[in-house]
């Protein structure tokens, strides 16, 4: 293996011979590697505790015991664990073939011969680069079908992001509340993909304008000759998602009858196909979501109540778009480009004065509503910039109602309107400068500037 295809490793080096870990060190940092030694068990379990490792060599016997087993045990305990390699006598070797089935990467032979020892040592340097090199893709894979999905900065949105973040890794119930369009899929998928169920299915069911048998058949299934067209066997929904997550969406609408008949699934853990009397034995975890006010069906038994409380575990709540406009910008920007992708065109931004308007409209489709509207101006425009003309007619500003309502401008200076506009911009960004500046189309420098010119800041 040459120098340039070596994988630069920091080990620890354990070994009760002074000596002995001194030649293994600088046989090892002659081809770049960095080594740390302890010289008994005490020392090594400090170190373990306070650095991660890349590679762990350790000899066996150490003070006439087999330390180097608790050397091996505690490296195989740190999150992701070190290759390990254990030095050794000839006699001891069938206890080295023990601790491979305990975790240990190999072992070598005592005296060293040290190319080998170098060449054992580049291998398991190599295999600890490739754990950490495939942690990161699987982590990148989790955020970009995850929580890095979820645009945007403002206060309300990031509580819930952060809600959703700390119950996701937990086998808990989930309720997500928020109208529609706000994206409540995207936090059911996002929590899926960072719990322990990711490797299983999500499975979407929406409430919404399904009759009772239908909701019914689709969520437990039927087997052969259940009714008329049951020509086959089909599992349902929640056979479909067993050891992964089902995500109801408008469980609201749910008929009352389903409603009794999730609750004993929910509760045993079970369900029964139609036409079936057998009971299949099912592991789910359950993501619910409404635009409805929930409590008040309760209280108007429109909505069981324990139903109710078992579904609602951690309760998340979505701020609709026009409570949250300093993320517009944001949200823009990647839907444009996202657009722009799907239908293969160029367009170079969006105009501040289109950005403003989108800013200042009340969204009551909220962030599926921007990404139509968005969608629709990169296919409609002909510009290599989206601005007030790009937008459809039914949400576009007029004369009668202009963007916000700003004062008249009309009999003030130019460095009046100015500061006026630089005003009404951050206040509608909540202060974020580096949106005020995209929207405005200058730098973060000169805003800076100008708000310490026209005595803006607070």
């Amino acid at each position: 293996m040459s120098d340039s295809l070596i994988h630069k490793a920091h080990l620890l080096i354990v070994d009760d011979e002074q000596d002995h870990a001194q030649v293994m060190s600088e046989a090892l940092e002659r081809l770049g590697h960095r080594a740390d030694l302890a010289y008994n068990l005490n020392e090594a379990r400090e170190r373990l505790e306070k650095k991660a490792y890349d590679v762990v060599v350790t000899d066996l016997m150490m003070d006439g015991r087999r330390d180097g087993l608790e050397v091996l045990r505690l490296a195989t305990k740190k999150e992701p664990p070190p290759p390990v390699l254990l030095v050794t006598a000839h006699a001891d070797v069938p206890t080295c073939r023990e601790a491979l089935q305990a975790g240990a990467y190999d072992y070598i032979e005592k005296p060293l011969d040290l190319e080998f020892f170098r060449t054992q040592v580049n291998r398991a340097a190599e295999k600890a680069a490739l754990q950490k090199q495939n942690q990161i893709l699987q982590d990148s894979l989790a955020d970009r079908t995850g929580f890095e999905a979820i645009i945007g900065t403002s206060p309300s949105l990031r509580k819930a992001v952060d809600a959703a973040r700390r119950v996701a890794p937990l086998d808990y119930p989930v309720l997500v509340l928020g109208e529609s369009g706000t994206g409540k899929e995207l936090f059911a998928n996002a929590i899926h993909n960072a719990s322990r169920r990711r490797k299983a299915r999500l499975v979407a069911m929406n409430c919404a304008a399904m009759t009772e048998s239908i909701m019914e058949d689709e969520l437990f299934g039927h087997i052969k000759g259940a009714y008329t067209d049951a020509r086959q066997e089909r599992a349902g929904r929640f056979e479909h998602a067993d050891g992964g997550t089902l995500f109801m969406d408008e469980i609201g609408d749910m008929p009352p009858a389903m409603q009794a008949k999730l609750l004993r699934v929910l509760e045993n853990g079970e369900v029964v196909r139609l036409g079936s009397n057998d009971p299949i034995t099912v592991d789910v975890r359950l993501i619910s979501a409404t635009n409805r006010n929930l409590d008040e069906m309760v209280a108007e038994k429109q909505f069981r109540q324990d139903l109710y409380f078992r579904i609602k575990g951690v309760t998340i709540s979505i701020p609709p778009l026009r409570e949250r406009r300093q993320d517009i910008p944001l949200l823009t920007h990647f839907l444009l480009q996202q657009a722009c992708e799907k239908h293969h065109k160029e367009i170079e931004a969006i105009t501040p004065e289109a950005q403003q308007f989108l800013m200042s409209f009340s969204w009551p489709g909220n962030v599926r509503q921007l990404k139509t509207i968005i969608e629709n101006m990169v296919i409609l425009t002909t510009s290599k910039r989206l601005g007030l003309d790009s937008i459809p007619d039914d949400i576009r500003p007029t004369t009668e109602q202009p963007i916000q309502s700003a004062s008249n401008l009309f009999g003030m200076s130019i460095e009046q309107a100015e500061r006026e506009l630089i005003k009404n911009t951050l206040k509608m960004t909540e202060g974020n400068r580096e949106q005020a500046a995209k929207l405005l189309g200058i730098g973060e420098r000169t805003l800076y500037r100008k708000i310490k010119e026209y005595g803006l800041i607070e």
